[in-house]
């Protein structure tokens, strides 16, 4: 099929990339000239695992290009819209700038039977709103949400665990006519991950546009349920990781996730569920998602509650002491460093007088644009050269497999914060270091 993919942000380029890959002519359309630029030359813009390989496939095939100009979309069928919906500045609500001019930039090139599938993280509404505009233009509107997970986006977007088609529908919540026309487009855009037995759950739009933020607030409640728990344990003594363990058993429950430590970041779980907050106080129902301000907290508790295990080992002060903070990405095999909690602790650490050094795989080129006040290392041996502390923040494959007595060897004080509960203390107290992580004695 004839594909167009408006915005080629994070979402949007391996969008454009997988549906080349799975046999469509795709043009990707972004007003950003040098990621474009990037993308034509198969370079990805941004760090996630087997993007650039397939990049260099796809575009081989000539099925996949890039351009700045809108009018390129009008030789497609389907126009996936994937611009981001970031935090209002000082509020909870969504921005919805980039949709909106997107949008806007589309309409003229539309033409009768085109489908506009919505994949970007809304408000609930705004597919209703869209979807009016297109009344007499012979187009339609669905909304197709994304679960695009970073690090593993090439994978997801290939071999979903689920796929949801918000549709118009009559007032018996039925798919109109128009409705069952652009299923069956989605189908054939989809026909491989369907005939591999992909869940599909077809529904209305209002129904499609909580689906992303629920599911991201479950998991955030999650997570933030566990840093709870941990709180719980530092003041009894018990051990968080096997508290978690014991009630992972539980079907219901399950073990995934409930992992204790810094808490969630990166740019869909902290802005999802703040602007989930705030549209539910747009609707009058507030109080039904009240619960998700104390996550919030919680969440943002565990950054404060390391800046104080880091004093607490340091014999009641971090100022004029050297912290090596291991990880700058909000989590492994991804450069992402928005609301990143290995970030904001090295900020406070360093505000409240220690002397940090950041190392990251992938992530040093963005978080020094961000906090460029910050001193970068290119490996964890150079960052904790001398250090008083060392805090692993993100949870690397090469930070967690990282040898006691080699790193034993560069540092002032063998004392070290495993942020992300993934180390094992005894080894590490057997190579004669402090060992200290939230949530365990």
């Amino acid at each position: 099929m004839r594909i167009s993919v408006i915005g080629c942000g994070y979402l949007g380029a391996v969008h454009a990339a997988c549906m080349a890959k799975l046999g469509h002519d795709v043009v990707g359309i972004d007003v950003d000239q040098r990621k474009v630029e990037l993308l034509e030359a198969g370079e990805a813009p941004f760090f996630e695992p087997g993007l650039p390989e397939l990049l260099a496939e796809v575009r081989a095939t000539g099925r996949l290009r890039f351009s700045t100009d809108m009018a390129q979309a009008a030789t497609a069928d389907v126009h996936f819209l994937c611009v981001g919906t970031p935090q209002v500045h000082g509020e909870f609500r969504a921005d919805l700038t980039y949709v909106e001019s997107a949008f806007a930039a589309l309409q003229p090139h539309l033409k009768p039977g085109d489908v506009v599938a919505g994949k970007s993280t809304v408000p609930v509404g705004t597919a209703e709103a869209l979807a009016a505009r297109l009344d007499g233009t012979g187009a339609v509107l669905v909304w197709n949400p994304e679960f695009l997970r970073e690090g593993f986006a090439v994978k997801d977007t290939l071999h979903p665990d689920r796929l949801v088609y918000g549709l118009p529908t009559d007032d018996d919540g039925e798919p109109t006519a128009v409705g069952v026309a652009a299923r069956e487009v989605l189908d054939e855009v989809y026909a491989t991950p369907l005939a591999d037995r992909t869940p599909l759950v077809v529904t209305d739009y209002a129904t499609a546009q909580l689906v992303k933020v629920a599911a991201n607030s479950f998991l955030a409640t999650k997570i933030s349920f566990i840093n709870a728990m941990a709180e719980l344990c530092e003041a009894t003594g018990a051990d968080v990781t096997r508290l978690a363990d014991a009630i992972g058993y539980d079907a219901r429950i399950g073990r995934r996730f409930l992992n204790a430590g810094l808490g969630f970041g990166g740019g869909c779980l902290p802005k999802d569920i703040r602007a989930f907050m705030a549209r539910a106080g747009e609707l009058g129902v507030s109080d039904a998602l009240s619960f998700l301000r104390e996550v919030d907290s919680i969440n943002m508790r565990r950054r404060v509650r390391m800046v104080d295990l880091a004093r607490e080992v340091c014999h009641g002060s971090i100022v004029g002491r050297r912290v090596a903070v291991l990880g700058a990405s909000f989590k492994p095999d991804s450069d992402d460093v928005r609301d990143s909690p290995a970030l904001s602790v090295a900020a406070q650490m360093q505000l409240q007088g220690a002397h940090v050094t950041v190392t990251d795989p992938q992530g040093i080129v963005n978080a020094r644009a961000k906090w460029p006040d910050l001193r970068f290392a290119d490996t964890a041996l150079e960052a904790a050269e001398d250090a008083d502390v060392v805090l692993l923040a993100t949870e690397w494959t090469e930070y967690r497999d990282l040898e006691p007595h080699k790193l034993g060897e560069v540092v002032a004080h063998r004392r070290i914060l495993d942020g992300r509960n993934v180390l094992d203390p005894r080894v590490w107290r057997a190579a004669g270091w402090t060992y200290r992580a939230l949530g365990r004695p």
